[in-house]
């Protein structure tokens, strides 16, 4: 199915939102709450499924997509926003957290690429919201995303929101670079991705680092956050559950106060 083709203006800085200009009959899906207004004519329609398919397709094809949505920890619907009227109209999706929104053409991608849960905001009506099982063991277990992350498939815009500052990295090929499991955001398709143990217990123990990097290989495109949204959840559990607003437990350590102390941190 060819995609929409829609037009697109992102506002903001570090909340953004992205604003999508939609010609009479054209639609853009986008994940249940990601809606920040909508001119008249626009019209809302709930779909079962991951909104690629068309009308004829049948239920068993309607549940594997919702089925595909559940594994990736998504809502079993999505929304379909059209324009019902005979002019333009627009309509405006947000980031759920501070951060930035990226826009993809997939027909420049290779028609896919591939992306942490989570990270899907909206997209031209006719991309395609799928899985991407981690094949290696150790990526499924150690890579902080499990077996399973999102693909994006079609010939169409779509928009992707993450944390922080987005630092987008052409790999070339036999190029490796080691990040952060919960700083990778997306890859095109032809980048190896695999887990590697930092190499050294007391890295791994006190470092704060966790103990294993994401390890992407070139050829290929890679997007990275500054701040993963779990990371900022982390820091402010961690102070909210403390009655002095400092660390309510240790930070940085998978041995908690025990590491706090031996880094001198007793308080």
């Amino acid at each position: 199915m060819n995609a929409h083709e829609i037009d697109y203006k992102l506002y903001g800085d570090d909340m953004q939102f992205v604003e999508i200009e939609l010609d009479p009959s054209e639609s853009v899906i986008a994940e249940a709450g990601g809606m920040m207004m909508m001119e008249d004519d626009i019209e809302m329609e709930t779909i079962f499924g991951d909104g690629s398919s068309s009308n004829s397709s049948g239920l068993f094809n309607k549940l594997k997509g919702a089925g595909k949505r559940v594994l990736t920890g998504e809502s079993l619907f999505m929304t379909v926003y059209t324009n019902n009227g005979y002019h333009k109209r627009k309509v405006s999706f947000a980031s759920p957290f501070p951060g930035k929104i990226i826009p993809v053409d997939l027909e420049q991608l290779d028609h896919k690429i591939i992306c942490q849960k989570s990270s899907f905001l909206c997209a031209a009506k006719g991309v395609s919201v799928g899985i991407d099982f981690q094949k290696k063991l150790g990526t499924g277990f150690f890579g902080g995303e499990g077996f399973i992350m999102q693909k994006l498939e079609g010939n169409g815009l779509a928009f992707l929101h993450a944390g922080g500052t987005i630092h987008k990295r052409q790999l070339q090929p036999g190029e490796r670079l080691r990040v952060d499991t919960g700083c990778l955001v997306a890859m095109t398709r032809d980048v190896n991705y695999n887990i590697e143990y930092v190499g050294k217990i007391k890295t791994a123990l006190f470092g704060g680092e966790g103990m294993f990097f994401a390890t992407l290989s070139g050829p290929g495109t890679v997007w990275i956050q500054s701040l993963p949204f779990s990371r900022l959840a982390d820091r402010v559990l961690s102070s909210a559950v403390s009655p002095t607003g400092g660390k309510g437990k240790g930070e940085g350590s998978i041995l908690g106060s025990l590491g706090d102390f031996l880094n001198g941190d007793n308080r």
